[in-house]
């Protein structure tokens, strides 16, 4: 049989029916099951006692942490979590920045991001980018995952795994209304409310958040509704459905400030006011699990989502020359400039489809006397992109000429299987995961296309040993894999472009302990060695054309909390939390070459190579030093007070570790200085009213600083100070 897109689909469907079938055949000579199924969800930690048997780092941050925080968006939640680097962009969270253990963390390209274990980037494969990103509030839980656990998930196993969990229904009918309102225009209304009904249950979640950014003339408004439901056939079978709809209307630039512009005007200064983005992203899921018996899980999920995206804008960067050059040339020696003077505006418009089946299998069983647990499974994903630019006369045109027009299509086929052999207090994990992925792109315009293929194999092995309840040391290595972008792996003519995967070997080797009564500490050491580490763009400053060459990345990882209150056996509870990360090598081990396309090197690239690079720079964007620690008091009565501070150390915006920049220079280089915000957050909880009122103040002391050089100077969020009520019914 010929593997296409039809037959992949009808493949996995017809693996998981008769698995399922073949199973409830079995189980009439099976030990009862349970009379209800928790629900069908993938997870990288299905219990807390199983972080101890994992051989890699995880961690888990529960929604008791994130609502006694108050997170403003998932920025916030996430700095809680070592070896994650996160970079504010717009001053309201919706597009994170998220890189791990020192990768650049520009939309998120080098993380993998999952719902419940489903892909949650609208392209994955062919454009792994975080244009679109559901609010905090959906979620009940963060876990991260690094190490040789990600050949269970993919495609990116480059860096970190991120998998949010949205919440069950609860067994009793009930839910919760939020209310936060706050400076600079804040204001997020959240709902929910579910319950199970006999067989079925249901949780409906709604949340609508409106701000101004860290600029002036921005402005987001999003609204985002989630329904998850879940059936229980009977007490071997279960399926849930999850449906979801997410709208954002943004005022919004994509073009950072220059060097003048900010000495002269402020870091917040951001003339483009009739630059607009407007999305909206459907998706649906549904999950069939069937369980034979506590040692043996069927699992399917078949997903799909259609994202939209619509971004009208002046300005891409402080280089371009949309608005002519003498506008160009006002920007850089700092001179107002007035948008409504311009006759340009560009419509970049998106839309992509990504749908697939991935059936998977849990098993414990024993072999040879040694007890023995399977994860295995296969995916067939498939991508399709229709990029639309419309050139529009005037100021505010909404529609244009039409300059641009492709389709980008993917197909991947991944299969992973992974055994723990369990000897004792010593268990071994190896594993395997095959990716298989072809790409296609058209031109439309001019009807040239063309199409690639590739095909990476990723060994993965690790070793945990567990000599107390209270220890666990952990090694691991694997194959890091991360697929090329389609528009860099084909140009725009159709041609073939030898940019390859991004392919590297990850070690880390670490422990888990609590060495007394209400305490935790976590320490890893992690090298990844890149044989190939891709640089598209401008993701490295300015208008560096794609390129790619070997990097090194090395460094520590260290996670502390300790509870006074458990420690001294007293409700008075005053807690100590830290998550820091040392990045001591973020270098290329040699230049970063260009990649040629339609057959000639940019001019950008001397002698083949970025302009800039050279073996031992650091890499841009991997600052050396990151920390966040929290302390804290809660009292018996339901009062919690905690201070938050935030640090981030010094990093290159470009390959040439430029440190100043020029007087007049674009923003686009030059060293970030490091930086220091805190945070604070108190709530008391009413309980006989079950309600609970919160006051937080973001940057407390309003420091003003740099953030992003990639498309210009960015900064972060200036103080925001915002209050509100939970009412739990």
């Amino acid at each position: 049989m010929i593997i296409n897109k039809e037959n992949a689909v009808l493949l996995c469907l017809m693996l998981s029916q008769v698995a399922s079938v073949s199973a409830q055949e079995a189980s009439q000579d099976s030990p009862a099951s349970p009379d209800v199924l928790e629900m069908p969800v993938v997870e990288i930690v299905e219990a807390a006692d199983d972080i101890k048997h994992i051989a890699g780092t995880v961690d888990v941050i529960k929604q008791k942490d994130l609502f006694e925080s108050h997170v403003f968006n998932t920025n916030e939640a996430l700095r809680k979590i070592p070896g994650v680097n996160v970079r504010d962009e717009e001053g309201f969270g919706m597009r994170p920045n998220i890189g791990i253990r020192g990768m650049n963390p520009t939309r998120s390209t080098k993380t993998l991001l999952l719902e419940d274990g489903i892909p949650l980037s609208y392209a994955p494969y062919g454009d792994n980018a975080s244009y679109y990103h559901p609010p905090i509030e959906r979620f009940s839980s963060i876990e991260v995952l690094k190490g040789p656990g990600q050949i269970l998930f993919g495609p990116q196993t480059i860096s970190g795994t991120i998998n949010y969990l949205t919440p069950n229904p609860p067994s009793t009918p009930g839910g919760a209304l939020t209310f936060t309102g706050g400076t600079r225009d804040f204001y997020n209304s959240h709902f929910n409310y579910g319950g199970t009904y006999g067989s079925l249950g249901a949780l409906l979640d709604i949340t609508h958040k409106e701000s101004e950014g860290a600029r002036d003339n921005t402005h987001s408004d999003i609204n985002d509704f989630n329904l998850k439901t879940i059936y229980d056939i009977d007490a071997r079978n279960a399926l849930t459905l999850r449906a979801n709809y997410f709208q954002e209307d943004s005022q919004l630039t994509y073009s950072g400030i220059t060097d003048a512009e900010m000495h002269n005007f402020g870091v917040r200064y951001n003339p483009f006011k009739n630059d607009e983005m407007t999305t909206d992203r459907w998706g649906t899921s549904l999950t069939h699990e069937f369980m034979l018996n506590e040692d043996l899980t069927f699992m399917t999920n078949v997903y799909w989502t259609h994202f939209h995206r619509d971004w009208w804008r002046q300005a891409s960067t402080t280089t371009d020359t949309q608005c002519g050059n003498a506008f160009r040339d006002d920007r850089l020696r700092g001179n107002a400039v007035i948008p409504d003077a311009c006759n340009s505006t560009q419509g970049r418009l998106r839309d992509y489809y990504s749908y697939g089946v991935e059936p998977r299998i849990n098993a414990k069983y024993q072999a040879f006397g040694i007890e023995n647990e399977l994860n295995a499974g296969f995916r067939a994903h498939f991508e399709e992109q229709y990029r639309v630019q419309e050139n529009g006369s005037s100021p505010t045109a909404r529609t244009g000429t039409v300059s641009e027009r492709n389709e980008r299509d993917t197909e991947a086929y991944s299969g992973f299987v992974q055994n723990r052999f369990i000897l004792g207090d010593w268990s071994l994990t190896p594993g395997l995961r095959i990716e298989n992925v072809n790409f296609t792109r058209l031109n439309e315009l001019n009807q040239t296309g063309g199409q690639t293929a590739l095909t990476e194999i990723l060994p993965a092995f690790g070793i945990n040993y567990n000599p107390l309840d209270a220890v666990s040391a952990f090694f691991g290595f694997h194959g890091g894999f991360a697929p090329p972008r389609v528009e860099d792996a084909i140009s725009n003519n159709g041609n073939l472009v030898d940019v390859g995967p991004e392919k590297s070997w990850n070690y880390e080797v670490g422990v888990r302990t609590k060495p007394y009564k209400g305490s935790k500490l976590d320490f890893t050491l992690f090298h990844a060695d890149f044989m190939q580490q891709n640089a598209v763009g401008s993701i490295a400053g300015g208008t560096t054309p794609i390129a790619s060459g070997p990097a090194l990345y090395q460094g520590v990882e260290l996670f502390g909390r300790q509870d006074f209150g458990s420690l001294f056996n007293t409700d008075h509870n005053v807690y100590f939390q830290l998550a820091y990360t040392w990045v001591a090598t973020a270098e290329m081990t040699a230049p970063f070459k260009c990649m040629a396309v339609d057959g000639s090197v940019p001019s950008a690239c001397p002698n083949g190579y970025v302009a800039g690079s050279a073996e031992g720079n650091r890499l841009p964007y991997s600052p050396e030093h990151t920390l966040t620690s929290t302390v804290g008091y809660s009292h018996p009565v339901g009062f919690d007070i905690h201070l938050e501070t935030v640090y981030v150390s010094s990093q290159y915006s470009d390959f040439a570790n430029t440190l100043n920049p020029p007087i007049n220079g674009n923003g686009q280089f030059g060293r970030i200085d490091d930086y220091v915000v805190l945070n604070a957050a108190t709530t008391y909880t009413i309980k006989p009213l079950h309600t609970d009122i919160f006051v937080s103040l973001k940057n407390l002391l309003d420091e003003t600083y740099i953030v992003d050089r990639t498309r210009g100077i960015l900064p972060g969020a200036p103080r925001l100070v915002q209050a509100g009520f939970k009412v739990n019914f």
